[in-house]
């Protein structure tokens, strides 16, 4: 590594530098994809398909393209040329071509060049061509269309020009600009990363835990080896009489939910007059490897919702889960009703799957073949790694989660904004491989949990019809984890009355959008039909956040106004430590 204060290198130096540098990157890019890399079994490959009369005229329109691009090509190059060299163009200049909408190629560097403006433009091409032909190939199901769109998406945005040095103008004028700076910059910020095993997304040091990021006051006032609870301090001075027990996902770090004090949904809901209660799941290591299903249901779930009805002294109190957490909090509810027990006055279920029928972009990877390959390594105990499924999600939306860091932080060697949420994404949560190959096949593989009596969990036989209180469901129009249409079908296995409510956006962002905020949109009041198409085309749209019609809702199950709490937990379940714990704290 040369002397940071050295000048510019002579050009042999950076040309083996910048070798050296893209053969780390495709390093790191590799590292990134342990979970891809290991669902190669699962993923089709790529036969050359039959030619049909759709894929003939298809490619008939790809060529038309390209000979038209071409062409328009060869005559801005003469004309330029003949302006270079003060003489009349042989041709007149071509008309200009449509705009390129894509925020890849959107610098005027693309377009100020017929070079760079061409391979942009032949790259789009291309990509379009392929993409269109994916929907034209024979395929066996749905699930292996999915499978195709994904292998040729990540071949597609792989290899954009817009993520290579001697393709990217924008890298070679920032590298001249800077007399070279922005290389051993991007040299530099690659060896980082390369160290942590992963691409920053954000500036980490701008941000701790319990410090800026999960800082709503409370107390830990419980613990086992499976989970922390957290009681969170009161902000006014009466509060609902039923608290309230919220059930992130255990796949996540739970601060998604409290990030700062202007985006938590936490604190918001403590400043409507709740007693909030949270699961704070723990980051697994070798210890808790034999940890399963039903241990997460029994010493998780229903002992929070013991607990917090022991500090509370009260028969039932109103529960939430998010996403894996609102399938685990209803499996724990149809556990607890098979037995006779009435614990949960209202249930809020955010963008969580009950029914596993079209499971969203993470189920195109799960099959028998996978399913096996996981219950063989990790089915009796092991720890599958939080990198790993934090690499799964990101490669769903690479240029989004990999290239656009990989072209910034290496390519022209910036660093990540500050951006919470990306700093949540980057500290992933280990999961139990008992726990892990188990949800695999009898929720994603089988679907068995909306099956009334097909599941057996902690001795009872579940049916989601006996989950039976008043119960508040949100998704999200544009999420591609939970499937909204896939969120109504799963509301509609409860056996209570279901409250319906799509926001706009996506699976975080369609969740964590803070009233104050006055963004987006949300649709409620639609009829109660088997069709999820048919409410939404009677639903009625409301501008803002979805958050105040769910307080006005849950306000409904809080029971009376009582004297907010003067002290946390009580004589049994005294506080152990502050909020947010040591658990969250924990990396994978």
């Amino acid at each position: 590594m040369p002397d940071q204060s050295a000048p510019f290198p002579p050009s042999a130096d950076i040309a083996a530098a910048m070798q050296q540098f893209m053969q780390n990157m495709q390093s790191v890019f590799q590292a990134q994809q342990p979970g891809v890399a290991g669902l190669e079994g699962a993923l089709p490959k790529l036969p050359l398909p039959p030619m049909t009369p759709e894929l003939s005229a298809l490619q008939k329109d790809w060529m038309g393209q390209h000979a038209q691009l071409w062409q328009t090509f060869i005559e801005r190059s003469r004309a330029e040329a003949a302006v270079k060299q003060q003489a009349p163009s042989a041709t007149e200049a071509p008309p200009p071509m449509a705009p390129v909408s894509d925020r890849r190629f959107a610098d005027a560097s693309w377009e100020g060049s017929p070079v760079y403006d061409y391979m942009r433009r032949a790259y789009l091409i291309n990509a379009g061509y392929l993409k269109k032909m994916v929907e034209e190939v024979p395929a066996e199901d749905e699930k292996a269309r999915q499978r195709l769109r994904y292998m040729v998406g990540q071949y597609v945005e792989a290899l954009a020009p817009s993520n290579y040095a001697a393709t990217n103008p924008e890298v070679i004028k920032t590298a001249l600009e800077t007399g070279g700076e922005s290389i051993r910059q991007g040299i530099q910020n690659l060896l980082g990363d390369m160290d942590k095993g992963r691409i920053s997304m954000t500036d980490d040091a701008a941000f701790e835990v319990g410090r800026n990021l999960a800082t709503t006051p409370g107390a830990v006032v419980f613990e086992n080896e499976i989970f922390q609870l957290i009681q969170y301090s009161p902000l006014t001075d009466k509060v609902a009489q039923r608290p309230l027990l919220m059930v992130p996902p255990s796949i996540n770090k739970f601060y998604i939910l409290d990030l700062q004090a202007k985006n938590s949904f936490v604190r918001y809901a403590v400043e409507q007059g709740n007693t909030v209660f949270l699961v704070s799941w723990r980051n697994v290591k070798a210890e808790q490897g034999h940890l399963n299903w039903d241990d997460y249901l029994e010493n998780g779930v229903l002992k929070a919702i013991a607990v917090v009805q022991a500090i509370c002294k009260i028969k039932q109190i109103n529960v939430l889960g998010f996403c894996v957490g609102g399938t685990m909090l209803t499996s724990a509810l149809a556990v607890a009703r098979g037995l006779g027990d009435n614990p949960v006055k209202s249930l809020t279920l955010l963008t969580t799957l009950l029914d596993f029928s079209d499971a969203g972009e993470i189920g195109m990877f799960v099959d028998e073949a996978m399913v096996q390959a996981r219950e063989a390594t990790l089915g009796k105990g092991g720890v599958y790694s939080g990198k790993e499924l934090a690499s799964v999600f990101s490669s769903l939306r690479p240029n989004d989660l990999i290239w656009q860091y990989v072209v910034g932080n290496y390519l022209k060697g910036s660093k990540p904004m500050a951006f919470d949420l990306l700093y949540w994404n980057s500290d992933p949560t280990n999961l139990p491989g008992p726990f892990y190959a188990w949800y695999l096949r009898n929720m994603y593989l089988e679907n068995s949990l909306k099956v009334p009596g097909k599941l057996e969990m902690c001795g009872v036989k579940a049916d989601l019809g006996k989950v039976d209180m008043p119960a508040f469901i949100l998704a999200a129009r544009e999420d591609h984890i939970v499937p909204w249409r896939s969120a109504y079908d799963s509301s509609r296995l409860l056996g209570g009355e279901k409250t319906f409510v799509l926001g706009a956006s996506g699976h975080i962002a369609g969740v964590v959008n803070p009233a104050s905020s006055g963004k987006r949109s949300h649709w409620l009041q639609g009829a109660q039909t088997e069709n999820a198409e048919q409410w939404l085309d009677s639903a009625t749209e409301v501008k803002g956040s979805w958050w105040p019609e769910w307080t006005r809702w849950l306000a409904t199950f809080g029971g009376r106004k009582v004297a907010a709490r003067g002290r946390l937990g009580n004589d049994e379940f005294s506080p152990l430590e502050s909020a947010p714990g040591r658990y969250v704290k924990e990396r994978a």
